[in-house]
């Protein structure tokens, strides 16, 4: 497989396998209800240490296709706005499958949406800059400290939250809301 058609397997796996933890597991309010079977070090609670698959005969946790897989292989900030981990902080689930043909031009999209909306970003009346908690959780894909983040986020900010933006220099708030994105 290309490198892009490797990627799109690869995110659209991740998205599959957690939408199928949703389903076996709903009603639930938030997927941190689910708990991995695997004391997580770090700390993470949620169900992304549990083993869920495998491929080629690896059995694989979520935490491995995102964090060794994806992150480590690809090296593309970008992953992170086309991962979904079924949470309203989370950006948008793509309405069909990622495809290697519009992979570029697909995150870009979706980095713009996330971006551009207020749960990535968000900015007061005072200037002070909120953000989503992705960027501080998986700061070394995003320039690796505020004023790299930042950066990362002009690149694909709207014009208005780029004037916006130009003026910040530091962030001031993180936010995250791990409320189950679902439908009533």
């Amino acid at each position: 497989m290309t490198p892009d058609e490797q990627l799109a397997h690869w995110i659209n796996l991740y998205n599959a396998v957690t939408l199928q933890i949703i389903l076996e597991n709903y009603p639930v309010r938030s997927i941190r209800d689910i708990r991995s079977q695997t004391l997580d070090p770090r700390g993470l609670i949620g169900p992304w240490r549990t083993v869920r698959v495998s491929v080629e005969g690896q059995r694989l946790t979520l935490d491995q296709i995102e964090n060794s897989i994806l992150r480590r292989a690809f090296n593309e900030p970008r992953i992170h706005y086309a991962i979904n981990c079924a949470s309203i902080g989370c950006p948008n689930l793509a309405a069909r499958a990622w495809r290697a043909e519009t992979m570029d031009a697909d995150l870009t999209a979706a980095a713009r949406a996330y971006i551009n909306h207020p749960r990535g970003v968000s900015i007061d009346s005072r200037g002070r800059v909120r953000i989503s908690t992705i960027y501080r959780w998986f700061a070394a894909d995003f320039g690796g400290d505020a004023a790299g983040v930042l950066t990362h986020l002009r690149r694909f900010a709207s014009p208005e939250l780029q004037a916006r933006l130009a003026r910040a220099t530091t962030i001031s708030n993180y936010n995250y809301d791990w409320a189950l994105n679902g439908s009533n």
